[in-house]
């Protein structure tokens, strides 16, 4: 019987000592600090800083107290105005007038319980009443010791100068008009006290040389809806910058403690990752540099993730990758023994034929070199069949092939081309129902011939082969049976092997390579499928020929 095919050989790519010395720095270089490691990092710090940055900007919040501060200087400022509407205010109805000595006495009392600068304006814009002057003058002061501040660490200063600085960057307050106090105070300096002169209400923010905010709040006078006048109410906003500031400074410090926890977690994640990458990388490289001598890859096929994915592909591709450059180099050890001996025939032959001069001697000698010619090219031949199939079967396009009709088709074609001696082919289908694989057809054609013509070859004279082709247990079947000797036992799997024959006899030495078989099971295993070779046995158990079966998948 037939033999095993030959796979593709492969090229080495080699590198000189300059470029290994410039990788191996470069490894060096990635154990210290991985660029992964790097990547995980900056990813989860910049989400991190974003978070931490739009919550320190703080617009809205700030934004809310300083209109709390409008609203009560509101009320504060509607208390003393309907106050001195009904309490400072003299004469007839016709020319009601703002009495200035009462209105004063009233702002330097209602602003002692407000705590907010007062400034009153009569109905002509000039003001008359400031409670800062109205308090100061009388005023005794007094001096207390303060309690010292206390120590703060390096840590806090740290975290409060970059707050501090943070403050001053996010700060909207260099937008506002700039504060000035000229000696002599008009309603024409600050416009909302000349709308609350038109009876309206109004408030303005602005910003003193030393960058404190000041709010104030202008409120018409009014007595029987006529304007007498304005106040104008005013406060510092250093409550809320400090308020403000100290929300930045506890953020900030959550920020330093989750920055720190982040920048942990992220090198432990990307240790998780860049280490057993980086191991594999490594011997990967080393499966590269040394091809032939067997490396087990690192498994982590336990993580159950990506990683452990990789690396078992890895190990079942460094695997394979093995096991074809064995058979690579058992092909051709194989190959370079069976060329081996017709040449070597060959070489004797011309060797006595130079030196006989007997006619019959030299028709032999030519004779036996003619079929040691024609045995070297059939071997030939044969052999880069199989060196192509794997090739072949990884670049050609896979289609539906019928059996029925591929089966039906070979056996006419050997009908029409047998001998006379041939034996009868029969073939069973089942039905006429046409049973499809996917596959491709050349190859699958390949196989048949092999099968059909091994059994042509062993049936003896007036035999008959019988081929099936049906569907079992969801797979496509396909059996031919001869009437031949039937194979060993103990070479039932040896006939699939390279450059194996077992002829019968009376066939001319050589006429067969041995790879016909093994080239089937290549084929047949490329499509997913399997090929096994048993004897067929009578009632009483006496062997009365070979059966050899493939099965193929049949589409989903």
């Amino acid at each position: 019987m037939n033999g095993y095919g030959a796979n593709d050989d492969d090229t080495a790519v080699a590198e000189g000592p300059g470029e290994r010395s410039r990788r191996g720095a470069a490894r060096a270089r990635r154990r210290l600090l991985s660029p992964l490691t790097l990547r995980v990092l900056a990813v989860n710090v910049l989400a991190l800083a974003i978070l931490v940055g739009g919550l320190l900007f703080l617009g809205q919040y700030r934004e809310s107290l300083f209109e709390a501060k409008v609203a009560a200087l509101s009320i504060n400022g509607a208390i003393i105005a309907g106050a001195l509407g009904e309490g400072a205010v003299g004469g007839p109805p016709e020319s009601i007038a703002l009495h200035v000595e009462i209105a004063t006495d009233f702002v330097r009392r209602l602003s002692q319980l407000t705590g907010t600068r007062v400034r009153l304006f009569d109905e002509s814009g000039v003001m008359v009443a400031d409670s800062r002057v109205l308090l100061g003058g009388n005023r005794e002061v007094r001096a207390r010791m303060l309690v010292p501040p206390a120590e703060e660490g390096y840590v806090s200063r740290l975290v409060g100068r970059a707050s501090d600085l943070m403050s001053g960057f996010l700060s909207l307050d260099s937008a506002l008009p700039l504060y000035r106090e000229p000696s002599f105070l008009v309603a024409g300096d600050f416009p909302e006290v000349l709308r609350a002169l038109e009876g309206k209400t109004d408030s303005a923010q602005r910003r003193t040389a030393d960058g404190r905010v000041i709010v104030t709040v202008a409120l018409p006078v009014q007595r029987f809806k006529k304007v007498l006048g304005a106040l104008l109410l005013s406060a510092s906003g250093e409550d809320i910058e400090a308020g403000v500031r100290d929300v930045r400074l506890a953020i900030l410090q959550v920020f330093a403690l989750a920055f720190a926890i982040t920048v942990m977690l992220s090198i432990y994640l990307a240790a998780t990752i860049a280490r057993p990458v980086r191991h594999l990388a490594e011997v990967a490289e080393v499966v590269r540099r040394g091809p032939t001598r067997r490396v087990a890859i690192p498994d982590f096929t336990s993580r159950r993730d990506e990683i452990g994915d990789l690396s078992g592909a890895l190990a079942d591709m460094t695997t394979a990758l093995y096991d074809r450059i064995e058979a690579i180099e058992a092909f051709a050890a194989d190959v370079a023994h069976e060329v081996r001996n017709p040449i070597t025939s060959i070489r004797s032959a011309v060797e006595l034929l130079a030196r006989g001069d007997d006619p019959r001697r030299r028709e032999k000698l030519t004779a036996i070199i003619q079929e040691d010619v024609a045995r070297l090219d059939r071997l030939i031949g044969d052999i880069a069949d199989a060196s192509r199939v794997d090739a072949e079967l990884a670049r050609a396009e896979i289609g539906p092939v019928d059996l029925v009709q591929l089966v039906r088709t070979l056996v006419g074609i050997e009908r029409e081309t047998g001998r006379g001696d041939s034996p009868d082919i029969a073939v069973d289908t089942g039905s006429d129902a046409a049973l499809v694989v996917d596959g491709i057809e050349g190859r699958l054609g390949q196989v048949m011939r092999n099968l059909l013509a091994n059994a042509v070859t062993f049936s003896p004279s007036g035999g008959c082969i019988q081929i099936r082709v049906f569907r079992e247990n969801g797979r496509a079947r396909i059996t031919v049976e001869d009437d031949g000797p039937g194979i060993p036992e103990d070479m039932r799997e040896a006939i699939f092997e390279r450059f194996y024959t077992e002829r019968p006899e009376g066939e001319t030495f050589g006429a067969h390579s041995g790879l016909g078989l093994s080239i089937s099971r290549q084929i047949v295993a490329a499509h997913g499928g399997d090929i096994r070779a048993e004897n067929r046995r009578n009632e009483d158990g006496e062997v009365v020929g070979a059966r050899l079966t493939v099965e193929l998948p049949l589409p989903a």
